[in-house]
């Protein structure tokens, strides 16, 4: 029965085809555990969407009922404390994994030419990333989530020149409150998250059209340079 019904959607949309684009690629010099990160860091952001839609199911984003709003899914919600618990950790993961991705890419050179946007969306995104960390971590509005904000918005007001717009802008005003948790709400759970998944695909569409590069590339060039400068003599 499950044959029959992908053959017919199948003869209709080519979803074969498209997961084999999407999915299929050859990697030259074979596998590899670092080839990983990139993948791992995206499938943690699909959990974090996932988990993150099924807490606003729950979530009271006022100063009077965040906390207990996420109490009452922690404790009383089956499985809830599963939920809450994939979302705090997975935020956590998701920047350590960024960072592992990026270092790796920069200790491979996949930031040179003719790779740099594929680098420079990459850098992109981990503001992102930051962002939503940065955001998420005030939504509770307890004790710890309040001094967050707190102290992150006045860093913010450091910054020459646009400090003092920034600050009023992330607290939307001069004082931490009501607007201020509204603020930051819309922005983990919209702005953000809808700005990096357009980036995302296009990260991931720069990725796919100049392929992978790792410890093979620079054995592949000193071997050239080898032959070229004739100290390899070819069969």
């Amino acid at each position: 029965m499950t044959s029959k019904i992908w053959r017919w959607i199948n003869e209709r949309i080519p979803l074969k085809i498209m997961l084999q684009v999407g999915l299929d690629e050859k990697i030259p010099g074979g596998a590899s555990f670092f080839y990983t990160l990139g993948s791992a860091t995206l499938f943690v952001f699909a959990l974090q969407v996932v988990t993150g839609i099924w807490q606003l199911f729950y979530y009271v984003p006022t100063v009077d009922h965040a906390y207990n709003s996420l109490n009452y899914l922690r404790i009383f919600v089956p499985y809830g404390w599963l939920i809450h618990g994939l979302h705090y950790w997975g935020a956590n993961a998701m920047v350590v994994l960024v960072a592992l991705h990026m270092i790796r890419v920069f200790v491979w050179g996949a930031y040179k030419k003719p790779r740099e946007i594929t680098w420079l969306i990459g850098v992109f995104l981990l503001f992102l990333v930051i962002g939503m960390s940065f955001t998420g971590a005030a939504l509770p509005w307890d004790e710890r989530g309040y001094w967050a904000a707190e102290v992150g918005t006045s860093i913010a007001g450091t910054i020459p020149l646009i400090g003092s717009f920034l600050e009023s802008l992330l607290r939307s005003g001069n004082f931490m409150g009501q607007l201020t948790l509204s603020r930051f709400f819309i922005l983990h759970t919209a702005i953000i998250p809808g700005i990096a998944m357009i980036i995302i695909a296009a990260h991931l569409t720069a990725f796919r059209n100049f392929g992978s590069v790792g410890p093979w590339s620079n054995e592949k060039r000193k071997t050239s340079g080898a032959v070229l400068s004739g100290q390899t003599k070819l069969p």
